[in-house]
């Protein structure tokens, strides 16, 4: 098929909860051609820097394409009747609750809904949990607490329409990319809109803040219970909501009062003032809160915090106004939607209510249904450890690299009897101890939908074929089903699923539940393929043809009902955590380009080129006392184990704090998976582990010499003490170290002798080795962090041909004078680096805009904007009156 004759295809990005609408065009070579799609509600055809670059992760390089049982291939039939009979019986023998299934937001909706029926209703036991139990399960619990329901009021366009918007916890611009260009772009269209964040680190979400509240670490629930009782004053309280739409106030502002020491938030008086003004002042306010609320120990107390400053203004519900969450995974929603967590039961039902459970059991027809709370992702790992769970299936996640204390979880996994794992490449830190692999469907190939965190469902469409014996996991699990004698899972697609789930949400459903799609329960294969983006809830109509069903923008609780029994909002009194720290506070989280454990991220060259090693952002006066250099190496250690990353010093970091990214594992760095070093405390009512709260030490890594290298190969990288390795175009790139000057050799051997060979002072050491007229591979050695240009490096991997008489320049691995260094990657989808924004800017480029049209740097998904910013400030200074001229941050603590 020529790439001029191939069609585009709506399907909808694999990454974050935004949701983002995708066209997919395959190309002559195998890959996809990938824009946004313009027509999709969520993003209006905006993309950031990762769904950009989807096109480079569709390759087969390192896919798992056949079943292995026991360490040999196999076909399906004797893998799925192996998980079948173990299973079985070690049902038989041990009960239910032996067994359980830990799954992901990654998965589809009818990838989740299967496993959920197969585990809750025929199995028997909750023993189903899920990733996203690490990244939102405090939000869900919060809700349920206030609202009677895992409600999220709110839409995108609130973020739109709001005169205030409050970021709690959340670096946006980074995590949430597309959803922070909306804002900033409505910031743009009425400048007196007002953004206030609230983190500890100064992100690059700060760029478009006008107030920055840099509180404690887990002092949230101290800011927004002196915030309530702000709101609790005369002229400020919504009295007549209060009285007429919740219960619990007074108990919630007397926690409050008990609460109220600013000191806790370490934040000034004026700051605190700046926040409460202007909140108050301004009806239409969201506040938008994420990872740094969700994930601690008191994390659904801060989600209730919350809320209740919202209920106490009425604003909740209308245009403008009102708590969001926004979502981790691209279908964490989706997942909450069928009971993915394991104290859930489907279509928002509860497992603790036997009407519920019975009603549930009715509609599948299930011989058993599970009447209690099951195992929650921490709980389920210990239960693996003690041998109390004997049977696992890990489905489209990588917990010995993502779950808190990752070293015992890797331990517990490695003794089970039984373990199997679904996943889509053939390499994981999970993955290796698998007794069963199951080659799963990647996102380019498999078909379903995915909820985004406004509610709105899109479909995710098949756009290349299925390669090797790769199947979905729905289809892995009815056959499963099927295989252990259950009935009611003979599915013929995803369409089928889908319906069922439909059904389920409008069966006996008066009103009383707010999670209905009902409409979509007689849906066809054909309609289901020609599904449009919509957003629930979509109770069945009276109309008889879905295309025939308009369903708009629909806000919950604008009419002051809830879901508890009374249809009142609950206020929670809640109390904030007493600091329990030593050493080092450790905060873990994304870097802009890559996702979760890079699976899927790392086989993107352009997602390696902005961030390619594991790196500890740490204050300059902390590292100073600790003896540690900038681009040194750092040990981050505690009672749990230790971690090598690179040293990065910036003034954005909090002293006594340090933050290190959650994505790097065995198969990219020799020793980074930092959630080794992260314990497993959890909050109390959600289980979600406090995965940014944990304390270590820190000290320098001695090593006898630092390097750098280029090869067309991924190198041998075991004679190294630290290594660090990333794809780039036309190979590897990989920062290393050694603690013996000696061990160069054993890395370098499979090279052979080098076309260049040079030793300079203090015994650095640069080699070059040419394949023809191309590189083939270049090593740098010196006694300091190496000093080259790796952009260059690697630009000339990728050259298709390299001047013979230019090979000996290599070795000093940057260009020749005149000739353009880029520099450090910045912008992701032009490949513009730094040193090419300062050149614009010493042209006469005085603003982000006029930078983007010297270098297109910005044009595109606008992930980087606030990268050129700071490139921007520091090389000019903006002159007054330009179109990017705005006022300074305010950056507001003692």
């Amino acid at each position: 098929m020529s790439e001029k004759a191939a069609r585009s295809t709506k399907t909808t990005c694999p990454y974050c909860g935004v949701g983002c609408g995708v066209l997919a065009t395959p190309l002559a070579n195998g890959g996809l051609d990938i824009k946004g799609d313009p027509d999709h509600p969520a993003n209006f055809g905006r993309l950031c820097s990762k769904g950009a670059a989807l096109g480079q992760t569709v390759s087969l390089d390192g896919r798992l394409l056949d079943p292995w049982v026991n360490g040999k291939t196999t076909n399906w039939n004797h893998a799925l009747q192996t998980v079948a009979d173990r299973f079985s019986a070690t049902i038989a023998e041990h009960g239910p609750d032996s067994v359980a299934f830990y799954v992901s937001g990654q998965l589809l909706t009818e990838d989740y809904y299967v496993a959920n029926k197969l585990m809750k209703g025929f199995i028997g036991s909750a023993n189903i949990d899920t990733n996203s139990r690490l990244c939102m399960a405090s939000s869900v619990a919060g809700h349920k607490r206030a609202f009677g329901s895992d409600t999220v009021p709110g839409t995108y366009e609130d973020l739109e329409l709001a005169d205030v918007i409050v970021l709690v916890g959340s670096n946006l611009a980074w995590c949430h990319p597309v959803l922070y260009q909306r804002i900033a772009a409505a910031k743009a269209h009425r400048p007196d809109m007002k953004i206030i964040v609230i983190d500890p680190r100064r992100t690059m979400t700060m760029d478009i803040a006008d107030l920055h509240l840099p509180l404690n670490p887990d002092s949230d629930t101290a800011l927004f219970n002196a915030l309530l009782l702000r709101c609790a004053q005369p002229g400020v309280l919504n009295q007549r909501f209060v009285a007429a739409h919740t219960s619990g106030f007074e108990d919630a502002l007397a926690a409050a009062k008990a609460d109220s020491d600013p000191e806790k938030t370490g934040l000034s008086d004026q700051a605190l003032e700046a926040f409460f003004d202007l909140f108050v002042r301004n009806g239409r306010v969201v506040t938008v809160y994420s990872q740094g609320v969700n994930q601690s120990s008191a994390g659904t107390d801060k989600v209730n915090a919350i809320i209740n400053c919202h209920l106490a203004t009425g604003r909740i519900g209308k245009p403008g106004m009102g708590p969001f969450s926004a979502t981790g995974q691209p279908n964490a929603m989706g997942g909450r939607e069928v009971g993915g967590l394991a104290n859930m039961l489907a279509a928002h039902m509860e497992l603790a209510d036997p009407v519920h459970t019975d009603r549930v059991q009715r509609f599948w027809q299930s011989p058993r249904i599970a009447d209690r709370p099951g195992l929650k992702a921490v709980e389920l790992f210990d239960a693996v450890a003690d041998g109390r769970v004997k049977a696992l299936w890990i489905m489209a996640t990588n917990p010995v690299v993502s779950m808190p204390d990752a070293a015992r979880v890797e331990a517990a996994i490695a003794q089970c009897p039984f373990v199997v794992v679904s996943d889509v490449v053939s390499k994981t830190d999970t993955l290796r101890h698998a007794h069963v692999k199951l080659p799963s469907l990647a996102w380019a190939e498999k078909s379903g939908t995915v909820t985004n965190s406004e509610r709105r469902i899109s479909r995710q469409r098949g756009i290349l074929p299925a390669p090797g014996q790769a199947k979905a996991d729905w289809w892995q699990l009815a056959n499963v089903a099927q295989r252990m004698g259950f009935a009611g899972f003979d599915y013929v697609g995803p369409s089928a699923i889908f319906a069922e789930h439909a059904q389920l949400s409008a069966f006996e459903n008066d009103g009383s539940r707010d999670f209905d799609i009902g409409a979509y329960g007689a849906v066809s294969a054909d309609a289901f393929d020609a599904l449009e983006p919509f957003q629930w809830p979509a109770p069945k109509s009276s109309s008889a043809e879905l295309s025939a069903i308009k369903h708009p923008e629909k806000r919950f609780f604008v009419d002051g009902r809830f879901f508890t029994q009374d249809g009142k909002a609950n206020f929670v009194a809640v109390q904030s955590p007493a600091p329990r720290h030593y050493g080092l506070r450790l905060n873990t989280g994304r870097v802009r380009d890559h996702w979760h454990t890079m699976t899927r991220t790392g086989r993107s060259p352009r997602n390696s080129a902005h961030m390619a090693e594991p790196y500890c952002e740490i204050h300059p006066d902390d590292a100073a006392e600790l003896g540690i250099g900038d681009a040194c190496l750092v040990k981050l250690f505690n009672a749990q184990g230790d971690i090598i990353v690179r040293t990065l010093l910036s003034l954005a970091q909090k002293r006594g704090h340090v933050f290190v990214p959650m994505h790097w594992n065995d198969q990219w760095a020799s020793n980074a998976r930092v959630d080794k070093l992260v314990s497993a405390v959890t909050d109390p009512v959600s289980g979600q582990p406090a995965l940014k709260g944990s304390s270590v030490f820190a000290e320098p890594f001695s090593v006898a010499r630092f390097g750098f290298m280029v090869s067309r190969n991924r190198p041998d990288l075991s004679a190294c003490a630290y290594f660090a390795v990333a794809q780039c175009e036309g190979g590897w790139r990989t920062e290393f170290a050694l603690s013996d000057t000696a061990d160069l050799g054993k890395l370098v051997e499979p090279f052979g002798a080098a076309d260049v060979d040079m030793t300079g002072l203090g015994g650095d050491t640069r080699r070059v080795w040419m394949d023809g007229a191309r590189l083939s591979a270049a090593v740098f050695l010196a006694a300091e962090p190496v000093l080259v240009s790796r952009s260059f490096l690697c630009d000339q991997l990728a050259a298709d041909r390299i001047d013979p008489a230019q090979a000996a320049l290599l070795a000093a691995g940057r260009p020749a004078v005149g000739t353009v260094d880029k520099g450090a990657l910045v912008c992701s989808c032009f490949g513009v680096g730094a040193n090419e924004i300062a050149t614009a800017i010493e042209g006469g480029c005085q603003t982000v805009q006029a930078v983007g049209r010297a270098c297109q740097a910005g044009t595109n998904c606008g992930s980087c904007k606030s990268e050129i910013r700071q490139i921007l400030s520091k090389t000019k200074t903006q002159t007054a009156g330009g179109e990017e001229d705005r006022e300074p941050l305010v950056i507001a603590a003692e």
